[in-house]
């Protein structure tokens, strides 16, 4: 039974400058990079590259009550109403071995990422430079996007415009020190970060961060498993881990697995308690006919029996939900229902 209908209209483009051809860098840990050898290469200045991108949208709960909305999940608390997502630009430059990135947001959506800074529709998604002194290690200082979860902040990325239970009440980005490194197939990070989602955190405990990745031979599964760990306070501490599955069966279908664990511990005198947790898994199933039209159905089930996120008021649960979208391409134009 349809219980709610959601369009979302998204533009999307990317602008590289023509002045100075790029050369090798190390852009991201993921098994799609093949190392060889540790040469570094020349100290070359490589092209700016832009992409910008707005989204607005339109939602109505067929299931709502008519003073307040009952949605649960992040960016779209509205109801009967039409509403601007974000404009988004991001800049990535990168000189030799030294590589930087700006990722600006305008708008609700923005604010909401950045929920912990102070109340703006401006907000810094992303801001941090890298150092790769081999063609298979890097190093990032700033404020990233996590790694843990399928499914990212921005719009156009994802195949459904409504987020997973999974994505709202995990971690958003993190601030800190990473390590990166790659071996054929596989991929390494581990690093040191601010409590979640807070890009300043003066005298608080430090975080882990960490994650290993793998491929087969001709990319077509990929796995990620995650995790972040530490203290919020010196009164709880939490941790998560998270996996994620990447499957291409043909240029026309893929699927796409999100399961993850989280768990809190609270101080009771000296010592802490036993852990509270949620739980999601998640299978996503994208099917892509033909080059202006794709389908996606993303069924999740969420369980929170000791009340550690919104979703459950009075008493814990569980949720089983299941969203379908159809992603309309004209041109750089997605129109998703």
């Amino acid at each position: 039974m349809l219980r709610k209908f959601l369009t979302a209209f998204i533009a999307a483009g990317t602008i590289i400058s023509t002045a100075i051809a790029q050369t090798n860098s190390l852009n991201t840990i993921s098994p799609d990079s093949v190392i060889t050898d540790n040469e570094v290469p020349e100290e070359v200045k490589s092209n700016p590259v832009i992409t910008a991108s707005i989204d607005a949208y339109y939602r109505y709960n067929f299931s709502n009550s008519k003073t307040t909305t009952n949605n649960f999940t992040s960016f779209t608390n509205s109801q009967n109403s039409f509403e601007l997502g974000m404009a988004s630009v991001k800049l990535e430059h990168s000189i030799g071995k030294v590589g930087m990135v700006a990722d600006l947001g305008f708008g609700k959506r923005a604010e909401e990422f950045s929920y912990n800074d102070d109340n703006t529709r401006f907000a810094i998604k992303q801001l941090y430079a890298t150092y790769s002194p081999w063609k298979n290690t890097k190093f990032t200082a700033g404020s990233w996007a996590t790694h843990i979860g399928y499914e990212l902040v921005d719009a156009y990325a994802n195949k459904n415009y409504s987020m997973s239970y999974m994505f709202s009440y995990g971690p958003f980005f993190h601030t800190g020190l990473k390590a990166e490194y790659t071996a054929g197939k596989s991929g390494f990070m581990l690093g040191i970060a601010n409590p979640t989602d807070f890009k300043s955190a003066s005298f608080a405990n430090k975080y882990v961060v960490a994650q290993y990745s793998v491929a087969t031979k001709n990319d077509k599964l990929k796995a990620y498993l995650n995790f972040l760990g530490g203290k919020a306070n010196d009164s709880s501490k939490n941790n998560q881990l998270d996996l994620v599955l990447l499957g291409t069966v043909s240029n026309k279908f893929s699927v796409g697995y999100n399961g993850t664990v989280a768990s809190f511990k609270q101080k009771v005198g000296n010592k802490f308690g036993e852990a509270d947790s949620w739980w999601g898994s998640a299978i996503y199933l994208n099917v892509d006919p033909v080059s202006w039209l794709g389908l996606t159905l993303r069924s999740e089930y969420f369980g929170d029996k000791k009340l550690q996120t919104a979703v459950f008021s009075n008493a814990g649960g569980n949720i089983f939900a299941n969203t379908l979208s159809a992603n309309f391409k004209i041109d750089n134009l997605i129109i998703i229902p």
